[in-house]
């Protein structure tokens, strides 16, 4: 489905279809800023129309198996992809990876983080921002980071549990916690970091952040969907994700 040929193929088909459709897309709240820019850009190709959700891949996977109306989950983990196709509620062979995520601890101050992470053993913080783990796959990754440097149970007090890593990235923003846990494409967009201080979290320190998509039983008949998804693995959307910092 993804080979350079069936994309090429596929792009120029979607682009000569005269009949355009609509798609309702779950999306991972990390990747509400690549999506904000692929979404204007596949509907002036396809004319297709996208309608968008964005928010935790555990609520996402309770609402699906609810019968929420999603044709395609553009998730922050390959295993809630996977398992909704072991469920019956996504399609066999649609699953694919579109980005690899990265941690980031960051604090909207100068300075305040070191190039180490010695602030999360040393520094004068009332306050860590990280998304609420049970739901959101950065929150899980900031929690497995912590407990392999021994700091869990020290620092649990000082948590500020957002609902997602956009909700955990504002919090620092706005300085309603000192520095928090985020993903990368939170803090870089085209090839410049935001203001503050960071440390990219060493890769061995949590589980490979490994983005899937896939095409949900919803969308199994739905044209839009599936040029969404074929869409998503082009060069054109892979430019976009790149410049946020995203490995594909």
């Amino acid at each position: 489905m993804l080979s350079k040929l069936f994309t090429l193929f596929a792009l120029f088909f979607i682009h000569c279809s005269s009949q355009a459709g609509e798609v309702n897309v779950a999306v991972a709240a990390n990747f509400t800023g690549p999506m904000q820019h692929i979404a204007p850009a596949f509907e002036k190709v396809t004319g297709h129309k996208t309608i968008i959700a964005y928010g935790t891949v555990g609520k996402f996977y309770a609402q699906i198996h609810n019968g929420a109306p999603f044709d395609v989950l553009i998730s922050a983990d390959r295993e809630t992809p996977a398992r909704l196709e072991h469920d019956g509620l996504a399609l066999a062979d649609s699953r694919f990876t579109y980005a690899i995520g990265k941690l980031v601890l960051w604090s909207a101050r100068s300075g305040f983080v070191d190039d180490r992470g010695e602030v999360l053993k040393h520094g004068d913080f009332r306050h860590l921002a990280i998304a609420n783990p049970k739901v959101a796959v950065y929150g899980a990754a900031a929690i497995e980071t912590l407990s392999k440097l021994g700091l869990k149970k020290h620092l649990q007090a000082r948590f500020v549990l957002g609902e997602n890593i956009t909700q955990a990235y504002q919090f620092v923003a706005t300085g309603n916690a000192e520095l928090g846990f985020v993903d990368w494409s939170h803090i870089y967009e085209e090839g410049r970091e935001a203001q503050g201080s960071y440390w990219p979290v060493p890769e061995d320190l949590y589980p490979h952040i490994r983005q899937d998509a896939v095409l949900l039983i919803r969308g199994k008949d739905n044209d839009a969907a599936k040029d969404l998804l074929t869409y998503l693995g082009s060069d054109a959307a892979k430019s976009i994700i790149r410049r946020y910092g995203y490995d594909n």
